[in-house]
């Protein structure tokens, strides 16, 4: 009897359910990470029809050189910066939707929020170009309410990336941190306020601890990829916005080095997973 419910809840059944999606990500995933990590080893492309031979020189290039090490702590940072701003804005929109609106404004206001998800990436960076830049959006409105003239040209600025980038980000710190905060009971928060916290103490001692989870996976999901980013600054950067990204992008696409652009994406893909691990514990603790 015991046995025939362990294999009623076994994984057999779930087979073929589960095979579709995992055959998927091997497929898209895996084989080619496979092929690239294969080709970060190679002194040129098999498809070029040249000679090549397994070698370490593109691993050897990013050490040697100053500028991929500059380039990289740069996109980190970068990283830091647009994750710390998706936080400050999309957290207290994430409390206002979770705690404060009801009925149609919750739902008017959600989306909003989702609607950058319904347009293409570059159709949301080339509007912002239309804002940014000298007699823009931004620079007519001003001048149209100011009594003085001002000159807005954010265009090729490091502010302008950073906008783009949070933009196109912060709908995934609203997402993860409504759902936490949607799911912390009311009873806790009465509690405190009936023995005596302010809102700010309640605030700090129970909503926040009680949302962390969700504060930080959605700063994980958006410093993983930031970090990595090349649209947004290379069309909002210009010249400033050369990052870590935009060379690999460089090696691709320009150069058309792909061992040297497969070596600088696993290089990227270990830095990232070597911040994750350390940050492990901190994510355990909280959860």
């Amino acid at each position: 009897m015991a046995s025939s419910i362990r294999g009623r809840g076994g994984i057999g059944p779930a087979l073929p359910l589960l095979t579709p999606a995992y055959l998927w990500l091997a497929v898209a995933i895996f084989l080619p990470l496979s092929a690239m990590a294969l080709f970060s080893f190679m002194t040129d492309l098999p498809m070029s029809g040249r000679d090549w031979s397994l070698t370490l020189e593109h691993y050897a290039a990013f050490f040697s050189s100053g500028l991929y090490v500059t380039l990289l702590w740069a996109s980190v940072r970068l990283g830091l910066e647009v994750t710390l701003w998706c936080a400050v804005i999309g957290f207290p929109a994430a409390y206002v939707l979770a705690r404060v609106l009801k009925g149609r404004a919750r739902e008017a206001i959600f989306l909003l929020v989702i609607l950058p998800f319904w347009s293409n990436g570059l159709v949301r960076i080339f509007s912002w170009a239309m804002v940014l830049r000298e007699g823009g959006l931004l620079d007519t409105t001003l001048n149209a309410i100011l009594p003085f003239r001002v000159n807005i040209d954010l265009m090729y600025s490091y502010p302008a990336v950073i906008i783009g980038l949070v933009h196109s980000y912060v709908p995934y710190m609203v997402l993860t941190c409504y759902l936490t905060l949607q799911a912390i009971d009311n009873a806790l928060i009465e509690a405190a306020r009936s023995l005596g916290a302010s809102r700010l103490q309640t605030l700090r001692r129970v909503v926040l601890p009680l949302a962390m989870p969700g504060l930080l996976a959605g700063s994980v999901l958006i410093f993983v990829p930031v970090v990595g980013s090349f649209m947004e600054p290379r069309i909002l950067g210009g010249r400033t916005g050369t990052f870590y990204g935009t060379v690999i992008e460089d090696q691709f696409v320009a150069v058309f080095n792909w061992p040297l652009g497969a070596a600088l994406s696993f290089i990227l893909l270990a830095v990232v997973l070597v911040i994750l691990s350390l940050a492990a514990p901190i994510l355990r603790r909280v959860r």
